[in-house]
């Protein structure tokens, strides 16, 4: 409809109407005629066989066929051009007379057994003839009637009417009607089609007129004079096409002198771009001065730290005083602190400048929470403060994400909260915010109950190197970058990071993560069949550890029993109540242990197993409480799953016996040369490599280095990247071209910790990255990599069928010792899970194996098996959704085959 123009809407809309019009009023006159036609036709024979009715009563009454036949066609002759035939039927419908030879009487007498109606009726013919009956009455010797009583009936007339003259007018009258339409149709159409010449030609006018106004044809004019409307239209047009015309000209003049004024801006600009481009290339070689200064600075302050550390840690292995271990275990903690000051300065270089990535590993959330809980714990313990961990059920605990970073983040926090708290609590916790899909939105919060922050600390709080107390008289210290590192690491993950205080009473530091789930569960599953509605007794007076404790077991279907005073622990131990376990909470338990000791001895009697949770990090108490009858001693806080675990395993038969530390390093069959410039540094990596090899040399620089690889073979060298005369580089690929040490494996020692480094040193030919200060289980690890002899086990297992060796690490946490544990201990349990997993299937037993099968799939994820992990995955779903075990056949048997294929590969490999 949108397209139709002027001229189409005219002609619908005059059209339209008068078609329609007549239309109608030529059907109603015609239908009317139509009607007329019929009622004088259905008239016609009416006059006909009524009067013929009355005549005809003599003869039926003296049965004279004679008299009328005459009669009939008498009738029928006077009538002949409507009357195609007349017949008189008796009351038994048999014919008595009639006008003329009928072929078919059927069509003109009434069906037999039907009564003759007393009145005249009418009917039509397949042909459209017209038929009607009327009754003959007797209507002499009426004496012996009642009033009311009808005149019998002794006969009825028909008579055959021909509607072909009817039909004939009816038609005409048709046909003019439809003339007189046609004719009302044609003189509209002219007089429209001289409407719209009038109109829309003149419209149409303007309309090119407007298009060449729009083209730029100012000077374009609608000329002629036009009737009503239209003239004032045209002359609105030519005025507007004047005023576009004037317009245009001021506006030409204007932009010839911006045109000029923008050239001599844009001249201006050119010289302002010069100079900026030279300020960008002096700020650019700013920051880079920038960046090689902190690389130097890294790299000149790790270097002494790596002996300072390195060092402290040898001698702490030596025996001495209480006070000489004392002040080493304090130039320790100082040089660590050291360090993390370097390390927080480098990580804000790196945020500032873009370069810090994260990663995106599976990680356990609690367990993260948990971690930096337990490592700061020993702070809150000296100071007296209770350390409460609460996460909140509905918080998904396998997600994907940065842990180091998120550790990094609540460390800070955390860290913070117990510096600036005196007395009371720190409470670290968690809450679901979203979830969309495998998204998640989390909140972690950090409360204390400290000094707060006031109105003036709060502007600067996040600015870096900004201080709450800037006096010279502050308590605590710190580079002022924890709290912007950690807004920015945050922000990177897609969170958000604020804070509520109140100066003098309490602070709470949050942030939000938004994580994806894991889809693999990384932790082992918990003994929740073995505590199922099991009823636990806890002893704890603290409100928020006793809320943080009881909330988890309670939502593991766990009879959780707590109480905080001591009436109400003598009313449960005299209860009667037999407990599967008893936790009791001991703030000062060093004070008074023969107090404890009662309180352990009263809980064995109701209980099968006692757990003493203290504020205490001191290894000598947790002995003391073991002493004193406690199965087992934790430090706050503590785990939920842990101390589910520990009750749902618990053996009583089992005594705890004391476990003898053995060292974890051993000495191996190996050559190994190390390089560095700095004699304490290489004092150093000797003394460590000492403890882990029976062969080490020594190198004072790169070309003395060069000259012992072309004389010896070694199974790895540790090169310190900056070096006089030959720097390790370059010492590396002169090594490469050696025979004897072309395939060793060479790692850079770098104190060098921007980003970029590590991938730099690999470009060049180095095979692994270690940076200063040495942490010596960071080499143990890098030497079980990197000299295959060490670990022999560790490369049969890697070089097996179906085993995924890069998987293993990761899942292990790049712990290769224990990515190979865990498949040696997978290996051992196939054969045994696989005639469980038969038994089962042949027993029908659908709780044994699903229950197999779910160990399985626990087993797998925390080892490189991909395959069997999936397989054991979709089965274990395929059991959960109820489907029938003899439909599971085709599973079980790809699950009998893969665990087949692995034992007989790894059977191959290690013979």
């Amino acid at each position: 409809m949108a397209t139709l123009g002027l001229r189409s809407w005219v002609l619908i809309l005059t059209l339209a109407p008068t078609v329609l019009i007549g239309v109608l009023l030529g059907s109603y006159f015609t239908f009317h005629s139509f009607q007329q036609l019929d009622e004088e036709l259905i008239e016609r024979g009416s006059n006909i066989v009524e009067p013929l009715a009355i005549a005809s009563e003599y003869g039926m009454l003296h049965n004279s066929r004679e008299m009328l036949k005459r009669l009939v066609g008498v009738s029928h002759r006077r009538h002949s051009e409507t009357v195609r035939a007349i017949a008189i039927f008796d009351t038994r419908h048999k014919v008595f007379v009639t006008s003329n030879y009928i072929r078919n009487f059927n069509t003109l007498r009434l069906p037999p057994g039907s009564t003759v109606p007393p009145n005249t009726m009418l009917e039509y013919t397949s042909n459209g003839d017209l038929i009607l009956r009327t009754p003959i009455h007797q209507e002499s010797n009426l004496y012996g009637l009642k009033p009311d009583e009808p005149t019998p009936i002794i006969g009825y007339v028909v008579a055959q009417l021909n509607s072909d003259g009817a039909v004939l007018a009816q038609h005409r009258s048709a046909l003019a009607a439809g003339i007189i339409v046609m004719v009302g149709v044609i003189l509209n159409l002219l007089f429209t089609f001289r409407l719209v010449k009038q109109v829309t030609e003149p419209i149409s006018e303007m309309v090119d007129a407007v298009d060449m106004i729009r083209r730029g044809r100012l000077d374009t004019r609608v000329a002629g004079p036009l009737i009503g409307e239209l003239d004032e239209l045209r002359q609105g047009i030519n005025a507007m096409a004047k005023s576009l015309d004037e317009s245009h000209l001021e506006m030409q003049q204007n932009i010839d002198q911006a045109t000029s004024d923008l050239r001599e801006t844009l001249e201006q600009i050119e010289i302002q771009n010069i100079e900026l481009d030279m300020a960008k290339k002096r700020a650019q070689e700013a920051n880079r001065v920038k960046s090689e200064f902190l690389a130097n600075m890294s790299h000149e302050l790790r270097t002494p730290l790596n002996g300072v550390i390195g060092f402290t840690r040898q001698l702490l292995k030596t025996p001495m005083t209480p006070q000489q271990k004392d002040y080493l275990v304090t130039i320790e903690k100082s040089a660590n602190n050291l360090l993390t000051i370097i390390n927080d300065i480098l990580d804000f270089s790196k945020l500032e400048a873009g370069k810090l990535q994260l990663e995106q590993m599976p990680f356990m959330l609690r367990d993260t929470i948990y971690e930096v809980a337990t490592l700061l714990a020993p702070n809150s313990h000296e100071k007296g403060l209770e350390m409460v961990v609460r996460v909140m059920d509905k918080v998904p605990d396998n997600l994907i994400g940065d842990a180091f970073r998120i550790k990094q983040v609540l460390t800070n926090l955390v860290g913070n909260a117990v510096k600036f708290t005196d007395q009371g609590s720190v409470e670290i916790s968690s809450k679901l915010l979203k979830e969309h899909e495998d998204k998640v939105t989390l909140k972690i919060m950090v409360t204390d109950t400290g000094i707060g922050v006031s109105e003036e600390q709060q502007k600067s709080l996040f600015q870096a190197f900004g201080q709450g107390d800037t006096s010279i008289t502050r308590r605590f210290g710190g580079t002022g970058l924890g709290l912007v590192i950690s807004q920015r690491l945050v922000h990177q993950m897609g969170g958000e990071m604020g804070f509520d205080s109140t100066p003098g009473e309490s602070t709470t530091f949050w942030f939000t993560l938004c994580c994806t789930r894991s889809p693999l569960p990384l932790g082992e599953p918990l003994p929740l069949d073995a505590v199922f509605e099991q009823s636990v007794l806890i002893y704890e007076p603290q409100a928020a550890s006793r809320r943080a404790l009881s909330e988890p077991l309670l939502n593991w279907n766990i009879n959780v029993v707590s109480v905080s005073e001591p009436f109400e622990w003598q009313y449960q131990l005299n209860s009667g109540q037999r407990f599967l376990a008893t936790l009791i909470s001991c703030a000062s338990c060093e004070k008074d242990m023969s107090q404890m000791g009662q309180l352990i001895r009263q809980a064995k009697v109701c209980s099968n197993q006692v757990i003493v949770i203290t504020n205490h990090s001191d290894p000598n108490i947790h002995d003391r409480l073991r002493e004193q009858g406690a199965d087992y001693s934790l430090a706050k806080p503590v785990s939920p799953s842990k101390v589910c675990r520990l009750v749902g395993n618990f053996k009583p038969a089992e005594k705890v016996q004391p476990v003898k530390v053995e060292s974890k390093i051993t000495r191996h069959d190996a050559r190994v040369m190390a390089v560095d410039d700095n004699p304490a540094n290489l004092k150093l990596i000797a003394a460590l490599l000492d403890d882990i090899v029976n062969e080490v040399e020594i190198c004072e620089d790169g070309e003395f280095a060069v000259e012992k690889a072309q004389k010896q073979s070694y199974d790895l060298i540790l090169m310190d990247i900056q070096m006089p005369r030959m720097d390790g580089v370059t010492a590396t690929q002169e090594i490469r071209k050696t025979e004897l040490n072309r395939s060793t494996p060479i790692i850079a020692v770098t104190a060098h910790a921007m980003s970029g480094e590590q991938e730099r040193l690999l470009s060049k030919g180095m095979d692994d990255y270690l940076t200063k200060p040495i942490d010596e289980e960071a080499l143990q690890r890098l030497l079980l990599r990197w000299i295959p002899k060490l670990n022999s086990q560790g490369t049969s297992l890697a070089t097996i069928d179906g085993i995924d060796w890069s998987l293993a690490l990761k899942r292990a946490g790049g712990r290769e010792a224990l990515a190979q544990e865990m498949l040696q201990m997978l290996l051992d349990s196939l054969p045994e899970v696989k005639t469980s997993l038969d038994n089962a299937y042949q027993e029908q037993d659908r709780e044994q194996l699903l229950h197999h099968v779910h160990k399985l799939n626990g087993a797998c994820c925390y080892t490189g098996v991909p395959q069997l992990n999936k397989l054991a995955n979709q089965l274990e779903t395929l059991l959960k959704q109820g489907i029938e075990l003899p439909d599971l056949e085709p599973e079980l048997l790809e699950m009998h085959d893969e665990i087949s294929l692995l034992l007989e590969a790894a059977k191959a490999t290690q013979a």
